[in-house]
């Protein structure tokens, strides 16, 4: 019997018992029947989940990595507002820890929350900002979206060369 739980209306074969004996009736299909996994919303004992666990409209739905995400977004879709024109073209990144992670706590170095990679020939600059490191940094909600704001803040004031005071007034203002 095969299975594949990761591929949508994948059909299955269930032998029946005695379907290894030739069948003396001219029945194609007599010894087996077919069941797709689409059909089956349980298990076989009847248990099992019935639907999703979490709707897609709650907020519990979401992923704290989806949350984060949308906190950069809205961080940068502020900005933009604000300034429009010079951060045309800017891309804004969410990694998870930055590189050399490692070595830079072996060195009892603070590890960066963001980096700005100026514009090469190719395209344009990128501001990428470290989901774990932030994260770690904040104990509260509240706490992070503020940081992933001023995180976002600063890099875009190290692109554009000017004070983070100066690019958003309510920078750090907020505590």
């Amino acid at each position: 019997m095969q299975s594949s739980h990761h591929i949508p209306g994948f059909t299955i074969r269930l032998a029946e018992p005695g379907a290894g004996q030739p069948v003396e009736s001219s029945a194609p299909a007599r010894g087996a029947r077919s069941r797709t996994f689409r059909e089956r919303r349980r298990n076989r004992h009847g248990r099992g989940l019935r639907g999703e666990l979490m709707l897609p409209t709650l907020p519990g739905y979401r992923t704290r990595s989806d949350r984060f995400d949308e906190m950069v977004m809205d961080s940068a879709q502020r900005l933009h507002d604000i300034w429009g024109k010079p951060l045309d073209g800017v891309r804004f990144a969410v990694d998870e820890i930055p590189q050399g992670l490692e070595q830079l706590v072996a060195d009892r170095t603070p590890a960066p929350m963001g980096l700005y990679e100026p514009a090469t020939p190719d395209e344009g600059p990128v501001i990428t900002l470290f989901r774990r490191v932030i994260e770690n940094a904040c104990s509260s909600r509240e706490e992070l979206q503020d940081l992933v704001h001023d995180v976002v803040v600063e890099r875009t004031a190290e692109m554009l060369g000017v004070a983070p005071e100066t690019l958003d007034p309510v920078y750090r203002r907020r505590y």
